[in-house]
């Protein structure tokens, strides 16, 4: 036990004597891909899953409520965090992660990662180096470990950058400044903990594409993230088509609904429980008849249909 103690010892010092020779302030592609194994599509060239735009484009009109069952149901039981304070409430925001963790900085962690910085080429402060990486469509996201004041991740200029990088907007557990000057850009949105006059202090980048907690959730490079104003969905982007497709039938079926109940067809009870095969195939036939309510592909639905319970 003592010679294993001495061997798990000597190996810990080792990996942070050689930090800035062997660890790149971001995760591998390998290192990434060990943790998606259960995605099978297109990566992005850091080696994130990379979940269509289209996904990305409909998982704006889906309602969190129904995303966060469907996750549920898959036995991912922490992938909700509410609480923020929110640029634009009333723009709902969908992205692929790109994750960052932030850590409190002491000098004898932080000045090796800046010398890994500079063997990178990266430039500018560490809060600025995952905003180089952006492409669009990615959401910045980070642990500030709910940092307020010193703890601001960025202000205007580095939310010009994100938006012309990524054409969407940030989830910090942390803060931002500038409020004023973020709000006048157009599309751009975020999703903090506050707002605060000071700038960033004592923090320093730990990790970029690694996994991160964000409240009770986990969040993955590559998750398909879900905000809106009463809080922000993570879904693993193995199960983004699987979530936005059965929150879309949902949708679907809850207007199919409203509609028979306005026209008197059918009686709240018949709808608000087990549909029998009369209002199947009626639901179905509407479907056919109304190609402009459907939002996904037919093959999709055919496919989501083929297993569906009702």
């Amino acid at each position: 036990m003592k010679q294993l103690f001495l061997l798990l010892s000597i190996s810990s010092i080792y990996s942070i004597a050689n930090f800035a020779h062997a660890q790149s302030v971001q995760a591998g592609k390998e290192q990434i891909a060990a943790y998606s194994k259960e995605w099978k599509g297109e990566r992005s060239a850091d080696g994130r899953p990379r979940v269509s735009d289209d996904l990305v484009r409909r998982a704006r009109s889906i309602s969190l409520e129904e995303a966060w069952g469907v996750l549920r149901n898959e036995g991912y039981r922490n992938q909700f965090v509410g609480g923020w304070q929110i640029i634009r409430p009333d723009q709902p925001m969908a992205g692929r992660a790109l994750t960052v963790t932030y850590m409190p900085s002491r000098p004898d962690m932080e000045n090796p990662i800046k010398e890994q910085g500079k063997i990178e080429k990266r430039s500018g402060a560490t809060n600025s180096w995952p905003i180089d990486m952006l492409t669009e469509g990615d959401i910045y996201i980070a642990d500030g470990f709910g940092k307020i004041v010193d703890g601001t991740l960025i202000g205007d200029n580095l939310g010009n950058s994100i938006y012309a990088k990524s054409k969407n907007g940030v989830i910090f557990d942390g803060s931002v400044r500038d409020l004023e000057g973020l709000e006048a850009i157009e599309g751009f949105n975020g999703w903090v903990r506050g707002f605060d006059p000071s700038y960033i202090q004592g923090m320093v980048v730990s990790c970029i594409n690694c996994p991160t907690r964000i409240g009770q959730a986990t969040v993955l490079p590559g998750d398909l993230i879900l905000a809106k104003k009463e809080g922000i969905v993570f879904i693993p982007a193995h199960l983004a088509e699987k979530v936005v497709v059965n929150s879309e039938f949902i949708s679907l079926k809850d207007k199919f609904g409203h509609l028979r109940l306005r026209q008197g067809k059918y009686t709240p009870g018949e709808i608000d429980t087990a549909w029998n095969e009369t209002i199947k195939a009626d639901f179905l036939q509407w479907i056919k008849d109304n190609p402009k309510e459907v939002p996904m592909t037919k093959q999709q639905l055919d496919d989501f249909l083929k297993n569906r319970t009702w």
